[in-house]
């Protein structure tokens, strides 16, 4: 891997991981209740909280990078060629991993907690029959709204690049309308959400990621600041794209000057994280379920120790992220040598592979 694209890879790990950690939150201490320690109940919030203000710094950025990757298929290559890469082979892994958490969720519910009611839960995994799935799967209301986003980010910036202007700032008023027009399906709102970083990746990540590099913090930093402050007011006012569109400056300035300073190894953590960031995306959501599971069944049954109540709550989000990081490589390895990689891979792309 070229050393000008290893400190983008580790940006992906970090993202990776942010979306593991979130996931791993949401779906454990907001369902706790009858804590034994009297920090417990704070320290849940603590996480909720903590996880509500990550939100600008985990997918805007995965992102910009995803469109920044893919800038030579938008006006260099042809409809015939891209699509089966670009399109064909996301595709697949949506479908296919979409139709495994389904079956995945749907059992591990009924073994681990058969009385819990999922029937609010508007997610294709919890669908009660074959046409929900499938409703669900094309609103977006999936864990794996990201592959979805990504077929249609990329269609749609190589279908409008022409007109790349008038519709970026489209795109722009679409990211901050949704937040207060939103539409009935939750994944569909943050693609929606999402495009515009994506869009900016495709279509000016050249000129911006030149203009990162050259940016002096230290000369403009009254300005920054400035701009900072602003967007952390505008975040609050329910239109996070400011602040988004800083954290993305923010997190690409930090890799790019450490990069700089200590180039970046291929088997560095990060970037080892951020070579599999499907196979972790696609499989961390079955396992944070039963994590999630296990654990809230403990928390209501058992007696404990409220030390160890508050040592499980201070830790676990760091014990799942580790365990879904090193799954998901796991995954992938196993995948590639055992089936031709076919579970993150088309068959065709996956057997044409040494």
């Amino acid at each position: 891997m070229k050393e000008k694209t290893l400190w983008l890879n580790q940006i992906k790990g970090l993202c990776i991981c942010l979306v593991v950690f979130y996931h791993s939150v949401i779906t454990f201490y907001p369902h706790l209740s009858g804590f034994q320690h009297p920090w417990s109940a704070t320290l849940a919030k603590c996480w909720v909280y903590f996880n509500l203000y990550l939100a600008p710094f985990r997918m805007p950025v995965f992102f910009f990078i995803s469109g920044f990757l893919i800038q030579r298929y938008i006006d260099g290559v042809s409809w015939r060629d891209s699509l089966g890469k670009r399109v064909g082979n996301i595709l697949w892994v949506l479908v296919l991993w979409g139709v495994l958490q389904w079956q995945a969720l749907s059992h591990i519910t009924h073994w681990l907690a058969p009385d819990r009611d999922v029937s609010s839960s508007a997610n294709a995994a919890y669908a009660d029959s074959l046409g929900e799935f499938v409703q669900g799967m094309l609103t977006a209301s999936t864990s794996l709204w990201y592959l979805y986003a990504l077929i249609a980010y990329f269609v749609l910036c190589k279908l409008t690049s022409r007109g790349k202007s008038l519709m970026i700032t489209g795109l722009g008023l679409l990211s901050i309308a949704i937040n207060f027009l939103p539409t009935p399906w939750w994944g569909m709102n943050s693609v929606l959400r999402n495009v515009i970083y994506y869009a900016l990746g495709a279509w000016y990540g050249t000129a911006l990621m030149a203009w990162m590099m050259a940016f002096n913090v230290r000369q403009r930093w009254l300005p920054l600041g400035v701009f900072a402050l602003l967007s952390v007011g505008l975040w609050f006012a329910r239109t996070p794209l400011f602040l988004s569109l800083l954290s993305i400056f923010a997190i690409m300035k930090l890799f790019y000057a450490v990069s700089r300073r200590a180039p970046p190894s291929e088997r560095s953590l990060l970037n080892v994280v951020g070579s599999n960031t499907i196979a972790i995306y696609t499989t961390h959501r079955i396992l944070v379920e039963i994590f999630s599971l296990l654990l809230i069944g403990w928390f209501s049954a058992q007696a404990r120790s409220p030390s160890v109540e508050l040592a499980i709550l201070l830790f676990y989000p760091f014990f799942s992220l580790l365990l879904c990081v090193a799954t998901g490589m796991l995954a992938r390895r196993l995948s590639q040598r055992l089936t031709g990689d076919i579970f993150f891979s088309p068959p065709s792309m996956a057997t044409s592979r040494p």
